[in-house]
């Protein structure tokens, strides 16, 4: 059994930098490979630092959204403020969310958990709402004891 709540949020706004995923959606290891691939990227050339400098907390957004049928896969922080290149502002409605809060090793295995749990058993345990789409984040609040913590926030509708 899954351990999750449901929350109510207000709309909120993620300045986003990020990559199509190419491999098929129900491929979780090339997804998981080509995430990887990004994240060390955006490690590497700096974009990463870019962004949590002008972020207003230091909450670190791991985003995938579906736009224009393609898969796409973000590292975001809420800011008002703009990053030279390409990014795009991700909005995440106001309403309810389903919430699970989770701890990594690193970053990514925090992630690749949280979405896991969420998605393979949270969503499936929780008879009373539905994700019908829209951006969904797993978010990486800080380190405690040497490991990441952090939340998936994925918007939901009552059934």
């Amino acid at each position: 059994m899954a351990n999750y709540t449901l929350e109510e949020k207000d709309s909120f706004t993620v300045l986003g930098i990020g990559t199509e995923l190419k491999s098929d959606y129900t491929d979780y290891a090339g997804i998981n490979k080509e995430k990887a691939a990004f994240w060390e990227a955006v490690k590497q050339d700096g974009r990463l630092d870019a962004l949590k400098a002008i972020a207003e907390n230091q909450y670190i957004f791991v985003v995938n959204e579906a736009v224009n049928n393609k898969l796409m896969h973000y590292a975001g922080v809420m800011t008002k403020a703009s990053v030279p290149g390409e990014s795009r502002l991700i909005q995440f409605p106001k309403g309810e969310y389903l919430v699970v809060k989770g701890e990594g090793e690193t970053a990514e295995e925090l992630s690749n958990t949280l979405t896991g749990i969420a998605f393979g058993q949270a969503l499936p345990e929780a008879k009373e709402v539905a994700y019908v789409g829209g951006p969904n984040a797993a978010v990486e609040m800080g380190e405690r004891d040497g490991a990441a913590f952090g939340e998936m926030w994925i918007p939901v509708v009552r059934k």
